[in-house]
C-alpha cells in the first residue's frame, strides 16, 4: 500500500535550471540525473546537444533518444539510421551507438547509466553501412 510517507517525489526540472556539461556526445543539461539518486527516480534524463556522439554501448541501460531539434543520423550496431525532429529511437543494452549531424535529443536512460557502464568502441573497429 502506497502511503504519503512512501510516495515517490514528484521531480519538475526547467531548461537552463541545471548542470550543462561536456560529455562523450556533446553537451548536455542533466534534467534527472546521478545527483537525484535519493529521489528514486525511474530513469534518468538529459537534452543533449549532440555534435558528433563516439561509438559506444552499455551492458545493463536501456536508451531512448528523442530528437526535439535538427537532423543527422544514428548508427545503431554500424547501421545508419536517418533520424529529424520528432524521431525516436530505442537502444537497448549491448547495442553499439553513435550520432552524426547536429541536433538537440532528450536521452532518457533506464534505469540509470552509470559511469561503470560506459563503454567506447574505437572507430575502426566499427563497419558502417550507408
Amino acid at each position: 500500500m502506497i502511503t504519503p510517507e512512501s510516495t515517490p517525489q514528484a521531480i519538475v526540472r526547467h531548461e537552463g535550471h541545471t548542470a550543462r556539461e561536456r560529455s562523450a556526445c556533446g553537451w548536455r543539461d542533466r534534467l534527472i540525473s546521478h545527483e537525484d539518486v535519493a529521489l528514486e527516480p525511474a530513469a534518468w534524463a538529459h537534452a543533449v546537444d549532440i555534435d558528433g556522439a563516439k561509438p559506444h554501448y552499455h551492458q545493463h541501460s536501456t536508451e531512448l533518444y528523442y530528437v526535439l531539434e535538427g537532423s543527422g543520423c544514428v548508427i545503431l550496431d554500424g547501421i545508419e539510421e536517418p533520424v529529424s525532429k520528432g524521431s525516436l529511437v530505442h537502444i537497448p543494452p549491448g547495442v553499439v551507438h553513435g550520432a552524426r549531424g547536429r541536433m538537440r535529443v532528450l536521452v532518457v536512460g533506464i534505469p540509470d547509466i552509470a559511469d561503470d557502464d560506459y563503454f567506447e568502441v574505437p572507430e575502426e573497429k566499427l563497419l558502417t553501412v550507408e
